[in-house]
């Protein structure tokens, strides 16, 4: 963790604040970071930004880094989408939208043409904040997908129907949550993006199936989506004690120096907490140090924009 602002730290007299304790740095540096960023004011993108959240390998902080992420633009102001593309349904789940069985979904979007209009629904975190969710009917849409037609560009159609069709308030986000696999539904997610967001996790094994996932959006820019580009790493689950997060985090910014983010996601409890409670971190402990990192990564893509 980096060194306090020393004006943000009191030294005062006998019975002051101790800033010589790693806990009163910690709190000092807390609130360093959350006043930062309660007098900030991001840019908002003039043409809709749709990400495809992606990484074959399971267990990086996907989906927590699509809702996290989507909460904390939503919280800035920004109009934000979230289209939850794996059967899980766990990103519907963190954001609190209904999603059983019986539910409008993303199923009925993709298989049977339904209108994003008739599934959306808003999380109840943020005004700005909503949520196309998955149910456990999207399972078997892998199988179904092969004998439709167009059954890359599904998801795609739909979007820009939407767009067409939803008037003069366009999302300033789109985050797609895609299942941990090469499949139709993760395919159908590449076709509909613009960027590709991929977080990969500081332990050991992070850089295992990078390759082969970046071969495969070349595939995908090549033949089906030529705009598709890898625009974005976040580095998450960082453990700082460890060496080897270091090394990973080091390793990780040397092969892609203008990609990662600055920002770095830190192994926290409330992180994973959270989505039990239907909420993203954002909302359910917003002073906690998983959750202000998350608002500065917001923050830093926001002010990036999007790539040429």
């Amino acid at each position: 963790m980096t060194q306090p602002d020393e004006k943000t730290v009191n030294t005062g007299s006998a019975g002051g604040f101790d800033d010589s304790t790693p806990l009163a740095r910690e709190i000092s540096e807390i609130t360093r970071r959350r006043n930062a960023l309660a007098t900030q004011v991001l840019p908002l993108p003039n043409e809709t930004r749709v990400f495809t959240v992606a990484n074959q390998k399971g267990g990086v902080g996907k989906t927590t880094t699509t809702v996290n992420l989507a909460a904390a633009l939503a919280k800035s102001g920004a109009r934000v989408l979230v289209i939850d593309l794996d059967p899980q349904g766990n990103a519907s789940t963190a954001l609190g939208v209904e999603h059983r069985a019986d539910t409008i979904s993303v199923y009925d979007v993709i298989i049977d043409d339904a209108p994003i209009e008739d599934v959306i629904q808003k999380s109840p975190e943020f005004d700005t904040l909503f949520c196309v969710p998955a149910t456990i009917h999207l399972a078997g849409a892998e199988i179904e997908l092969v004998s439709l037609v167009a059954r890359e560009q599904r998801l795609r159609t739909a979007l820009e129907r939407f767009a067409t069709e939803s008037g003069e308030d366009p999302f300033h986000y789109i985050f797609i949550d895609c299942p941990p696999s090469l499949g139709l539904l993760t395919i159908n997610a590449f076709v509909a993006a613009r960027e590709v967001l991929i977080p990969i996790q500081c332990e050991y094994y992070a850089l295992e199936g990078l390759s082969q996932l970046l071969k495969n959006i070349q595939l995908i820019e090549k033949h089906l989506n030529p705009q598709l580009v890898m625009s974005t790493i976040l580095l998450t689950m960082y453990d700082a004690r460890t060496n080897l997060a270091q090394q990973v985090a080091q390793d990780v910014r040397s092969h892609f120096p203008n990609e990662v983010l600055s920002t770095i996601i830190p192994r926290s409890v409330r992180i994973s907490e959270a989505p039990s409670y239907g909420q993203s971190v954002i909302s359910y402990d917003k002073n906690s140090p998983g959750s202000l990192s998350y608002l500065e990564a917001a923050a830093e893509l926001a002010r990036r924009g999007a790539p040429e």
